[in-house]
C-alpha cells in the first residue's frame, strides 16, 4: 500500500520511507512510525513521518 493518505498510517506501523538525502536515488529505509509529521489528509509524495530511530522521511510503502 502506498503512503500518500494520512488515514492509512498509524503510530507503530512498519513502513518504508525515503529520506531527504535519498530522494534522488529512491533508496528506501525501513522502520516503525513514532510520529506522523504531515498534518494534511494526503500528500502526493507521501506522508512525512519520524521513525523510532529518529530518522525522518516520506512514506513510500506500508509494510504491515
Amino acid at each position: 500500500m502506498e503512503g500518500t493518505r494520512r488515514a492509512d498510517i498509524k503510530v507503530g506501523l512498519k513502513v518504508a520511507i525515503v529520506l531527504k538525502k535519498d530522494q534522488r536515488t529512491g533508496l528506501l529505509t525501513e522502520g516503525v512510525v513514532k510520529d506522523i509529521l504531515t498534518k494534511s489528509p494526503a500528500h502526493p509524495h507521501g506522508i512525512k513521518v519520524k521513525l523510532e530511530d529518529g530518522q525522518v522521511g516520506r512514506v513510500k510503502e506500508i509494510l504491515e
